[in-house]
């Protein structure tokens, strides 16, 4: 049994590397993924460009908008001076925001009244947006505590003392708020999920069509030696692509990896289980490569869409909340950024490998019995 095996395992191998295509696939394009999604995969936002309509320009004025601009957040890029400058430049993205100073901002602050101004946002994106929106209140807030302390430093004796809230933030796990360290390991996952669920359909689906699959059927391989020899070559390769592309996300993009090695691989094995498996009944219903692409990703990308890669599960509908509870993804995603960002063990972990290996073996289970019958 042994002896068989490990003969068409040694074809399999042979056969995907003597593809020139294959080869690219396999080696060449995690990395381009990886490395694109890396820097693509950003949620922060920066660099906002700013229009400033200042008809105060008082002291004051140019005070609160050098708040803005010396930020890492806002760059002022445009000095307008009409409404039609501010409408042409928000309805042509060129500017994300406009900072308006009516005439009397100064005067008002000198006064100690309230001094109005307006924070004009093209929320297209509302999520962008919205991140925009509390960076101002921030800037804003600091400005009216600096021009507070100078009052009260005018004062003589200075002002009483005023009660106040002191709250103190502590970040953990991600603490510089970086974006790419939560999507990174996210992007690894789906590349590790694309590229196991569509070698396993194709390749299989590959033997059909040039018909090596009836030769395959008529030799003294086994069923179960046939369906080991063809996964198993795949499950290497997709977690020798696990690694690298780690090793280039820790590396290159200097994401945290907090966590256990052996715990990962060992948690990736359990999980290829689902994606094999899938890929093997895929190959079951297929005719063609081109059908098992199509029918590949008709599976992954509400896999990607119910994972939280993307949204935010929590905010989701509940019947939907429930169907991602039947998404593998959704808990090796959990896995990753446990071990990557909180560096949690298995004590913490082992409800979603748990839920991984019961469903990888129904799965790979029912898709071998699919695939041994239509053998038949």
């Amino acid at each position: 049994m042994f002896e068989r095996i490990r003969s068409i395992l040694i074809k399999e191998f042979l056969q995907v590397f003597r593809d020139p295509r294959m080869r690219t696939m396999i080696f060449v394009s995690p990395l381009v993924q990886v490395i694109v999604f890396g820097y693509a995969a950003n949620m922060d936002v920066r660099n906002v460009p700013v229009a400033v309509y200042d008809l105060d320009n008082t002291r004051e004025s140019r005070d609160l908008i050098r708040s803005f601009t010396y930020s890492r957040y806002f760059r002022a890029r445009y000095a307008i001076s009409t409404d039609r400058e501010q409408a042409g430049l928000i309805n042509r993205a060129r500017a994300s925001a406009v900072l308006r100073f009516d005439r009397g901002f100064g005067r008002d602050i000198r006064g100690n009244r309230s001094a109005p101004f307006q924070l004009i946002l093209d929320a297209t994106d509302s999520n962008t947006a919205s991140i925009v929106l509390g960076y101002a209140g921030q800037i804003v807030d600091e400005y009216a505590g600096r021009v507070l302390a100078g009052r009260e430093a005018t004062y003589a004796g200075g002002a009483p003392a005023r009660p106040s809230v002191d709250m103190r933030v502590r970040t953990w796990f991600n603490e510089n708020l970086e974006s790419t360290d939560y999507y990174l390991p996210g992007v690894i996952a789906l590349i590790v999920t694309v590229m196991s669920l569509l070698l396993t359909a194709m390749a299989i689906v590959r033997e059909k069509e040039i018909g090596t699959m009836e030769q395959l059927i008529v030799s003294p391989l086994r069923p179960i030696e046939l369906i080991l020899g063809k996964i198993t070559p795949f499950a290497v390769i997709a977690v020798g692509e696990m690694f690298v592309l780690v090793i280039v996300a820790v590396a290159w993009f200097d994401i945290p990896m907090r966590g256990g090695v052996l715990l990962l691989l060992g948690a990736t094995i359990i999980y290829l289980l689902t994606t094999l498996g899938i890929g093997l009944f895929i190959s079951t219903i297929s005719s063609t490569q081109q059908e098992a692409m199509l029918s590949s990703f008709f599976f992954f990308f509400p896999a990607n869409l119910l994972s939280g890669f993307t949204y935010p599960i929590q905010n989701m509908p509940v019947v939907i909340r429930y169907v991602t509870y039947l998404n593998p993804l959704r808990y090796y995603l959990v896995i990753l950024r446990g071990i990557f960002l909180k560096g949690v063990g298995i004590d913490i972990l082992w409800p979603q490998i748990l839920a991984l290996f019961v469903m990888g073996l129904v799965v790979i289970v029912f898709s071998a019995l699919k695939f041994r019958k239509t053998l038949g």
